[in-house]
């Protein structure tokens, strides 16, 4: 059989790293189908196209390495999208293989016919459609050299009269990967350094740009007696061996990292493009150092901004530095914060007539999961519980929507997680409302035999939309949800499957659930009044609380108030 189209398009993903493609199979998709199934490239069937581009999202992220993703013509490619959205907002190297109808058909408003160049433009670094066999290669070649330097979504559109047409007789394209190293010149190092070292106090701010450097922030943030607050996407590289952590700012982030920021009078900001400038101090110099000159100065006014790699920029901006001698600013955060996490667990413990506080499931989870667990996590509650109460020791990765903010990412993400990683502990943690949403492919989690272990932090609605409400002073609208036994439908599609409502049992089941060899959930029923504490209470939710609270109890709810503030207040 003479090489198609198809077939070079699958080769070269095949020679620039591609292991796995998840996807659907349909008409137009058949013929790259059939040069997958000849080729060493995976493919994983899915059940809904937005959980295989989660699946792919989190490999890619967990990896470093190029992931594909491949659907139909119309709506079998369209339902990649917010999947999409979201790894290309974690910069994930995924190349989807959007299949169109043939090239004749087009702009008839045929059957299925969608224009995937316009649709996926916003949400990518490299969109084209293969017009003719001597563009096979070429426009394959750049779409995965575009994922894996611009980090990003590449989607390359396939007709399908172009798959199945005979390949030409192209020059030998082939993906190249440059790692440069950057960082800022030596005047503006000075400059960083003349800042630093005038500066009183002194606090670190780091974010996901921090990756492969810790031990220079660490260094640096010792020379500058400064305390490190981190981003929720820093979490995993700055929380583990930092004598200096002060937790994370933002409103699901601690009291102390909020004021270590806002009461300093020089913040050095590390990788971190932190989008809410409330969060920010309005009083202090801002020193930027980011690999992105976009991020520069474009959340809050700085006094400096660089561009370059954390690592490289720190060693060499340590020897210009001076040592700073007044330590009681930064220890005075970190002693503060020591106390609010140890107050936070302790003041959750149950006894025996109590329900269960998320926080309580996230502590236990800390405790007896895996020292390299793998955390992928849904939007909302869940997430916070997790970054808040499960710690980072320097093997563990966490994965969540903290960009896009979109649900359901959890328990599809742990599909990819696990394919590329099958020795290691992948825990979802999983919110009842996002793990409803893509329920379905729970099969294939059973499908692909994968030892997944799910967790459901269960509150019977959608917990942190209902907390958003109450601070406009709103009663919860169209919040609460009427879920099943989760347990007992894992059990009925062919898994290990427990349902837990008392404190007393969590234990012991959460043990036997990460034994289990083989695809476990577990459907914890937790407090549902919980709330998610900012790390301060403004004027406006102050408010709205409060009107909250009358309504509520206008309403005939005051065991609904009761409730609320005898679990966060009491």
């Amino acid at each position: 059989m003479s090489k198609k189209v198809a077939d070079v398009i699958i080769e070269v993903l095949q020679s620039a790293g591609v292991k796995r493609c998840y996807g659907i199979v349909g008409d137009t998709l058949n013929r790259v189908a059939e040069s997958i199934e000849q080729s060493e490239i995976e493919w994983v069937s899915m059940r809904h196209e937005e959980a295989g581009a989660f699946a792919a999202s989190a490999e890619a992220q967990h990896t470093g390495g190029l992931v594909a993703c491949a659907g139909s013509c119309g709506p079998g490619s369209l339902h990649f999208i917010n999947g999409l959205y979201d790894a290309n907002r974690n910069r994930a190297p995924v190349v989807l293989i959007a299949s169109q109808i043939i090239r004749n058909d087009l702009g008839f408003e045929s059957i299925q016919e969608v224009d995937v160049k316009r649709v996926y433009d916003e949400c990518s670094v490299y969109c084209e459609m293969i017009l003719t066999p001597e563009q096979a290669r070429r426009k394959t070649v750049a779409a995965c050299q575009a994922a894996l330097m611009k980090g990003g979504v590449a989607v390359l559109i396939v007709p399908a009269d172009i798959s199945h047409a005979a390949a030409a007789h192209e020059l030998p394209y082939s993906v190249h990967i440059a790692k440069p190293i950057i960082r800022p010149n030596d005047d503006e190092l000075d400059q960083i350094a003349a800042i630093l070292n005038k500066g009183g106090n002194i606090t670190i701010y780091g974010g996901a740009g921090c990756k492969g450097a810790h031990d220079e922030v660490i260094a640096v943030a010792k020379k500058l007696a400064a305390p490190i607050a981190r981003t929720s996407r820093g979490k995993e590289f700055l929380e583990y061996d930092n004598p200096y952590d002060v937790g994370m700012t933002g409103v699901i982030g601690t009291e102390t990292g909020y004021r270590s920021i806002l009461e300093c009078d020089t913040l050095l900001l590390l990788g971190a493009d932190f989008a809410w400038s409330q969060f920010y101090p309005s009083h202090a110099n801002i020193v930027q150092i980011d690999i992105d000159p976009g991020h520069i100065g474009r959340r809050h006014p700085v006094t400096k901004g660089v561009v370059g790699d954390i690592r490289e920029t720190l060693a060499a901006l340590l020897p210009r530095l001076k040592q700073h001698e007044g330590t009681t600013f930064r220890d005075a955060f970190v002693e503060r914060y020591k106390m609010e996490a140890k107050t936070a667990v302790e003041k959750v413990q149950p006894d025996k007539h109590s329900g269960i506080s998320g926080i309580y499931l996230a502590s236990l989870i800390n405790k007896l999961a895996a020292e390299d667990a793998l955390f992928p996590c849904d939007d909302g509650t869940a997430v916070v519980w997790a970054l808040r109460h499960i710690h980072a020791n320097g093997k563990r990765q966490f994965f969540a929507s903290l960009l896009h903010g979109t649900m359901a990412g959890g328990m599809p993400s742990a599909i990819g997680l696990q394919k590329s990683s099958p020795k290691r502990q992948v825990i979802a943690v999983c919110g009842d409302g996002g793990f409803g949403m893509l329920l379905g492919d729970l099969m294939t989690v059973v499908q692909e035999n994968l030892p997944i272990k799910m967790v459901i932090f269960n509150n019977g609605k959608f917990g942190f939309v209902e907390i958003e409400q109450k601070a406009e002073g709103m009663v919860d609208t169209y919040t609460h949800l009427k879920n099943p036994d989760f347990g007992r439908v894992a059990e009925a599609m062919g898994l290990w499957g427990r349902s837990v409502e008392k404190a007393e049992n969590l234990e012991k089941s959460i043990v036997s659930w990460l034994d289990h060899p083989g695809p476990a959930l577990l459907d914890v029923k937790v407090n549902p009044m919980e709330l998610v504490m900012p790390p301060f209470i403004a004027l406006e939710p102050a408010i709205g609380m409060a009107l909250y609270t009358t309504k509520a109890i206008l309403h005939g709810r005051g065991g609904d108030v009761w409730e609320m503030v005898r679990e966060n207040f009491l």
